[in-house]
């Protein structure tokens, strides 16, 4: 009996011991569906009571074999009444067990990180700094509020006229450009598209930053063939989100005219292009013995053409202008007599197809390009329809920028006091985005700005302890798709934003170690400009070039 005892409580222990949810090892996983959870519990229950029916006969046999021969009958049934009173109790308490540990996962799975992306980044998290948020105490909603009307929203009173000035001078910039332009022979620039923080009305930081994105089309008879990487099949995964974009013209097919097919001479002409290959390939900005477009020398073609438009241009304004950041195309600086700067980014921009995607040469918060002829696909007409239509669908005051602006305004702040660090705010608004998709309209009353800000934070929080941050636009088949979003990108596979985490772990740690610092700086920041107001300087001075 005693020994049927050891064995029952050892067939628990292990089970208990083996479940994934209670004693994760290295290289286990959570189940990814509940189906597979309930079939493995099922498994385990069977294994239990056969593990029963078996000792429950060894038992029998030694009773048997150790019982006087004089017990009588009534002594064998009062044991194995005995046995089975004791069975049916291990029994209920396994089912028990089970049970609780089945409720735990349902009330703590969901939102706690897999304890596969804890247990491998284990020596990576800071020692005192594990789980914060549940301890992050906002300050009062009186004192959060008037937080935001003195410091943020006053802040951003002037955007109006800003945009209003910095649109009405590009427009005559790029009018001059256009004037200075061959169209036979030279790229054709478009009308701008206003973009980012500004045009979507949660711009915190100091000076208030234009961001236009700025289309270009070659001339007749050529046209841009864009080809997009949405498929880890065919390209790897840290060049998802990215294309080329190809050269052709309007009378060839995608592959190109046929005399890039044949081997001519230096100095043969094709009747088509009627001038040498390497002198049109050269005209319209491709690498060299490539059809495609190569974005160094688009950058390079378009600083020269500001340059050359501004010197039209000049004797019109009381200003001078000049380049903010000399390896970055268009990003311009105004600088007025009095001192005062008003800064700026053009950004060259090819259209993919009839989509409102575009090819960019540059973003502020990729890295440097890999390749000239690979080209970042920007959502960032879409992301600001996204936010338009989505607030009609709020209540009146809706709190959901409000939550944007000050978790970018703590960011920019703690950016400044330890160094930049490669969260950033696109990283705040795509968080965002995936907080509007998933709550009610209702959740986002202005009453509701402390709860919500919260969760903003710690949905940031869970996503930089599993490394996992999907592009809100990239494979997500739950945006509307009243958006207009092309169908090959909703069908992608999804884009981890915090992939690089994986491999880059100083990075990671340094990012990590920010954020918590930041979080822990948030209540009184928060209090002590509430209380004295924000002037935040221009920043960092960046070398700058006059055109």
């Amino acid at each position: 009996m005693a020994l049927g005892l050891f064995r029952v409580c050892l067939v628990v222990v292990t089970a208990v011991i083996n479940h994934p949810l209670l004693f994760p090892r290295e290289n286990t996983t959570v189940p990814e569906n509940e189906e597979e959870i309930i079939r493995k519990m099922q498994a385990h229950q069977e294994r239990l009571q056969l593990e029963r029916l078996r000792l429950e006969e060894e038992v029998a046999q030694l009773a048997a074999e150790e019982a006087p021969e004089q017990r009588g009958a009534e002594e064998s049934q009062q044991q194995q009444h005995d046995t089975r009173t004791a069975w049916d109790l291990w029994s209920t308490l396994c089912m028990i067990l089970f049970l609780m540990i089945e409720v735990w996962r349902q009330d703590h799975h969901q939102d706690e990180p897999s304890p596969e992306c804890l247990a491998a980044d284990e020596d990576e998290l800071p020692g005192q700094e594990g789980a914060p948020l549940p301890g992050l105490t906002l300050p009062s909603k009186s004192t959060l509020g008037h937080f935001y009307e003195r410091c943020i929203r006053g802040a951003t009173a002037d955007a109006a006229r800003t945009r209003e000035f910095v649109e009405g001078f590009v427009d005559d910039l790029l009018e001059a450009l256009r004037s200075l332009c061959n169209r036979d022979a030279d790229m054709e620039v478009e009308d701008f598209i206003g973009v980012d923080s500004m045009y979507e009305n949660w711009q915190v930081d100091k000076p208030l930053l234009c961001q236009l994105l700025v289309p270009f089309t070659p001339p007749e008879p050529y046209h841009f063939h864009p080809e997009l990487w949405c498929s880890r099949r065919s390209q790897p995964l840290d060049r998802q989100g990215y294309g080329r974009i190809q050269v052709a013209r309007a009378d060839e097919d995608a592959l190109g005219c046929v005399c890039g097919k044949t081997k001519l001479g230096e100095d043969m002409l094709c009747l088509l292009h009627s001038k040498p290959r390497g002198e049109a390939a050269g005209e319209l900005l491709c690498a060299p013995d490539s059809p495609y477009l190569d974005a160094l020398l688009v950058m390079k073609w378009f600083q020269t053409a500001l340059t050359r438009a501004w010197h039209r241009i000049a004797h019109k304004y009381d200003f001078d202008l000049a380049f903010g950041q000399l390896d970055t195309p268009g990003s311009l600086k105004i600088k007025f007599r009095s001192g005062k700067c008003m800064p700026f980014n053009l950004i060259p921009a090819v259209q993919c197809e009839d989509s409102d995607l575009y090819f960019v040469s540059h973003l502020a918060r990729e890295p440097p390009l890999a390749s000239g002829t690979d080209w970042l696909l920007s959502f960032a007409v879409y992301e600001r329809r996204f936010l338009r239509m989505t607030s009609k669908a709020l209540p009146e005051g809706a709190c959901h920028l409000s939550c944007l602006q000050i978790a970018s305004f703590l960011l920019s702040k703690q950016s400044r006091l330890t160094g930049p660090s490669a969260l950033g705010s696109f990283h705040l608004k795509t968080a965002l985005l995936h907080l509007l998709l998933a709550r009610r309209p209702a959740d986002w009353k202005a009453a509701q700005l402390d709860v919500r800000l919260h969760e903003l934070l710690r949905f940031l929080e869970k996503s930089l302890l599993e490394k996992k941050l999907h592009h809100f636009f990239m494979g997500n088949r739950k945006v509307p798709a009243s958006l207009g979003l092309p169908e090959a990108v909703r069908q992608a596979e999804p884009l981890n934003l915090f992939r690089p985490f994986v491999l880059q772990r100083s990075l990671y740690r340094k990012t990590l170690d920010s954020f918590y610092e930041m979080l822990k700086n948030a209540p009184a920041l928060i209090s002590e400009y509430s209380l004295h107001g924000s002037a935040d300087p221009a920043g960092p001075p960046h070398k700058a070039g006059v055109l």
